[in-house]
């Protein structure tokens, strides 16, 4: 076993960075016998540094990211700051340096993971983000190692544990929107500023990420269909229920069938009951991977936290760790495919669509007449009145997305249409 420690230099020491910390300092001997050598944390790369913290020895503290880096005897980097810059910047100046890195930074990667694998491998460095999507759910590593003698053609999944405890707890207590963002942030689950989860852009990010490990092929952020949930209520919820389904928000990665194109989507949408993502409550993950050869598998856990998080990212450690005592890297980027994006458009799904419409006779002819005229087929209808008014729940087959929206634009502008209540996709069926 080799004596010299591999030195570590922590860039971030928030949350997640002081549990790195804390982990490499009580399991590091373990940790040096799982790697085969020490590691020694060398070096912490912070704004603040008059903070306390607990356990870290405070000559090691620098606000100097970059002269940390370049100061010659660092063998592995994590980064832990999130963000673009100066992440970016400092990711690229350790691979220039001859430092592997480990990063939780999902937004970068979404926006420019191609950049980074492409320096990674241009001065032979690893690059590993386990912790980027899911917190301490294993499924990065094993879609690109364990599955990369598959086919992997679907990726369905909750992958944000802020909207999944607000949806939850819509669902199982009846509240509204926002009372179950309330409680959520009162409970450190949601952000002051909710925005990135509850609008879908963290969502979006790890599917990018998610959707070129499973398609080897590059997607951007930009490349990834997004809707919030802000505009979900509780009366969709009832309506979710009639049908014997919940409402989750999720990530939806596909492979077309016949292979030339992938489609990329973050949305709310109704999913049965019998559906195993539909059982996931509280601030939970899960992930589930459709392939050729392997079927359906699911990942499940904690998606977030300082200490499921610092779980990936230590695992990371050991792995990069290990490929340096044996002078090798991991895998790196697989785009070989180059897949087009396809828009959401073109995407085959199921409507659910709530109408207030008037309460006499030929409305849902008509109704049915706009589905037909644009060449949707529906599957049910349900349809109530009271004192002139009534309201219409339309459940389709699937279609492709445009159709169903330019339905939908057809319908506002019928006269008997009061209004258009809700409108969500059906899933998992």
């Amino acid at each position: 076993m080799r004596t010299r420690p591999l030195k570590v230099a922590l860039l971030g020491c928030g949350v997640v960075g002081s549990e790195v910390a804390r982990i490499m300092t009580t399991h590091a001997d373990d940790l040096t016998q799982r790697i085969g050598a020490p590691v020694e944390l060398a070096g912490v790369a912070v704004r603040r540094p008059s903070k306390v913290r607990e356990g870290i020895d405070p000559a090691l503290v620098t606000t100097d990211a970059t002269a940390l880096l370049k100061r010659g005897d660092i063998d592995i980097a994590i980064e832990v700051i999130g963000g673009i810059e100066p992440a970016r910047t400092l990711i690229t100046t350790a691979f220039e340096h001859g430092i592997s890195v480990v990063s939780a930074n999902k937004a970068l990667l979404a926006q420019d993971g191609a950049a980074l694998h492409a320096a990674a491998e241009q001065h032979g460095r690893d690059l590993y983000y386990e912790a980027a999507v899911a917190g301490a759910i294993p499924l990065v590593r094993p879609m690109r190692e364990s599955l990369a003698g598959d086919k992997i053609n679907r990726v369905m999944g909750i992958v944000n544990g802020t909207t999944n405890f607000i949806l939850d707890k819509m669902d199982s207590t009846g509240a509204g929107y926002q009372e179950a963002l309330d409680e959520a942030t009162a409970l450190g689950y949601a952000e002051a500023d909710p925005t990135a989860d509850v609008e879908g852009y963290d969502a979006a990010a790890k599917a990018a990420i998610l959707a070129g490990i499973a398609f080897h092929t590059r997607v951007r952020l930009d490349d990834v269909y997004r809707e919030g949930m802000t505009e979900v209520s509780a009366a969709d919820f009832a309506s979710a229920k009639r049908m014997g389904c919940t409402i989750k928000l999720l990530a939806i990665l596909e492979r077309a069938a016949d292979g030339e194109s992938v489609t990329a989507r973050v949305h709310p949408a109704m999913i049965p009951l019998t559906h195993p993502l539909a059982s996931v409550r509280e601030a939970y993950n899960a992930v589930f991977v459709e392939a050729e050869a392997a079927g359906r598998l699911m990942f499940y856990g904690p998606g977030a936290g300082g200490a499921p998080t610092a779980s990936a990212v230590l695992g990371d450690l050991v792995a990069v760790a290990r490929n340096k005592l044996a002078e090798a890297t991991g895998p790196g980027e697989s785009a070989y495919t180059q897949l087009p994006v396809s828009p959401m458009g073109e995407v085959v799904t199921r409507y659910h669509i709530s109408l207030d419409v008037a309460d006499k006779p030929g409305v849902l002819a008509q109704v049915a007449t706009t589905f037909a005229e644009h060449g949707v087929s529906i599957d049910t209808v349900r349809q109530q009145g009271k004192d002139g008014e009534a309201s219409l729940v339309v459940v389709t087959h699937r279609a492709p997305d445009a159709a169903l929206s330019g339905t939908v634009e057809a319908l506002r502008k019928l006269d008997t249409v009061r209004g258009v209540a809700s409108i969500m996709r059906v899933e998992g069926e």
